[in-house]
């Protein structure tokens, strides 16, 4: 059975990019184009055994997602990596506050993307 992951960005190259890169690892992706949209695929049955998100979005930001999903009862412990063009510390340690398991930053290769997943994500 293979792992599904939610990817939430709102750029369409870095959505593509992303995708294409997790489907040729063997992994099944679920994508949304801002936080809002995400909140209502997990709302409506969508379990993805990891989710990574930008951070700047319209309609609801990565960090306002963050917080939603983990108070969500079937997603509190799902691990979501952050992965955006933001490096500041303080943008960091506001993400680790709100429930993120890590912090990427763009550009990131598709094998450091792996790397990272298969860390998060046993059986990846």
């Amino acid at each position: 059975m293979a792992l599904n992951v939610l990817v939430v960005d709102d750029s369409v190259t870095m959505v593509l990019s992303l995708k294409t890169t997790l489907t040729m690892g063997g992994l099944q992706v679920e994508t949304a184009n801002n936080g809002k949209a995400a909140l209502e695929k997990l709302q409506s049955g969508f379990k993805p055994n990891l989710i990574i998100t930008d951070v700047n979005m319209p309609i609801m930001g990565g960090m306002d997602l963050i917080r939603a999903v983990r108070a969500l009862p079937g997603t509190r412990f799902v691990p979501i990596l952050t992965l955006t063009t933001e490096s500041e510390t303080t943008k960091r340690e506001e993400a680790k506050r709100a429930g993120a398991t890590g912090w990427l930053v763009k550009p990131l290769s598709g094998n450091d993307l792996m790397a990272v997943v298969k860390k998060v994500l046993p059986g990846a």
